[in-house]
C-alpha cells in the first residue's frame, strides 16, 4: 500500500453549464485585451485547465453587473465553487470626460452604434485620464471558494474565458462592468452632439460666394441629354466603408431568423464580398 491514493485528484464531477462556443478566445481585439490582463496573472498551467473548463461547461452561470460578476463553477467537490471578479467602475465624473472626449470624434458614435468597439477607443479613456481595461493586478479583485492556494485559480481562469467570450459578441459589457450600460453611452453621446449642433446653429455663417452663376437646367426637353457629352469625364470613386454592414449590426437578427448560422455574422459576411468585388471593379 501507497500514500498515492491519497494524492490522486478526484476526477471533476460532469457539469451542464455555459459551454464556450469559439475555437479561439479572444476572436476580437478588445476581448483579447482582456484576457491579456489575465495571462500576465496566471500560470500557463492553471489556464490550460480553465480553457478546459471553459470548454466543457463546468462555469453554471454568468452574473455581470457593474463592476462585479459572480459566478459557480463546478470542481471536483460535489458542491460548485463561488467566483467573484470585482473591476473598479469609473465614477459619473470620469464618465462625463469620456463622453466628452468622444462626442468630438463621430467615429466613436457611429462604431458603437453598429456593436463594434473603436479602435482607437482607449485613447478616449486615456485623455480622460482613466482606463477602460485592467492595466495592473490593482485593477481586479478576483475571489474563489475553492482550497486553491493560487489567486487567480483554473476556476476563476474559466470565467475570465467565458467573459471573453461574451464580449466578443457584445462589447458594451465591458463599459456595463465600469458602470455604463450601451443605452446610456449613446445618450451621453448624443446629448453633447446635439449640443454641439445647437451651438453651430446659432453661429452666424455668411453664406458661401459662388465664383460662377449657377445657370438653370435646359427647359426645353428635346435638348436635355444634350448635356450627357459633358459627363464622359465622371468618375465615381469607391471605397471600403469605415464600419463593415453597419444596418445589419445596427438592427441585429430579426425575429423571423431560425437559421443555425448567427444572422448578423452571416449578413456580414455577405456584405464584405460585396464591399470587396466592388473595390476590384467586379
Amino acid at each position: 500500500m501507497s500514500w498515492d491514493w491519497y494524492f490522486t485528484p478526484k476526477p471533476r464531477k460532469p457539469a451542464n453549464g455555459i459551454k464556450a462556443q469559439s475555437k479561439k478566445f479572444g476572436q476580437t481585439w478588445w476581448s483579447g485585451k482582456w484576457l491579456a490582463a489575465l495571462e500576465r496573472l496566471v500560470d500557463p498551467a492553471r489556464l490550460s485547465r480553465g480553457r478546459s473548463y471553459a470548454r466543457s461547461g463546468q462555469v453554471l452561470n454568468l452574473d455581470i453587473q457593474a463592476g462585479r460578476i459572480e459566478s459557480r463553477v463546478q470542481g471536483s467537490a460535489p458542491r460548485p465553487y463561488k467566483v467573484k471578479i470585482e473591476i473598479k467602475p469609473l465614477t459619473e465624473k470620469d464618465w462625463q470626460r469620456v463622453a466628452d472626449v468622444m462626442s468630438q470624434q463621430a467615429i466613436f458614435a457611429a462604431k458603437l452604434l453598429a456593436g463594434e468597439m473603436p479602435q482607437n477607443i482607449e485613447e478616449a479613456f486615456a485623455a480622460a485620464k482613466v482606463t477602460l481595461f485592467p492595466s495592473s493586478r490593482g485593477d481586479l479583485k478576483t475571489q474563489c471558494s475553492c482550497p486553491d492556494y493560487s489567486n487567480p485559480c483554473k476556476h476563476i481562469a474559466a470565467v475570465y474565458y467565458l467573459l471573453g467570450e461574451q464580449f466578443d459578441s457584445d462589447p458594451f459589457l465591458l463599459f456595463r462592468m465600469r458602470g455604463k450600460t450601451k443605452d446610456e453611452i449613446m445618450s451621453l453621446l448624443r446629448a453633447r452632439r446635439a449640443q454641439s449642433a445647437s451651438v453651430d446653429e446659432e453661429r452666424e455663417v455668411e453664406p458661401p460666394k459662388l465664383e460662377e452663376p449657377i445657370e438653370p437646367l435646359e427647359a426645353d426637353p428635346d435638348r436635355f441629354w444634350h448635356g450627357a457629352a459633358e459627363l464622359i469625364d465622371f468618375r465615381v470613386t469607391i471605397v471600403a466603408p469605415s464600419i463593415d454592414a453597419a444596418p445589419i449590426k445596427r438592427l441585429g437578427s430579426p425575429k423571423f431568423w431560425h437559421g443555425k448560422q448567427d444572422f448578423v455574422v452571416l449578413l456580414s459576411g455577405a456584405y464584405q464580398a460585396i464591399a470587396q468585388a466592388a473595390l476590384k471593379g467586379e
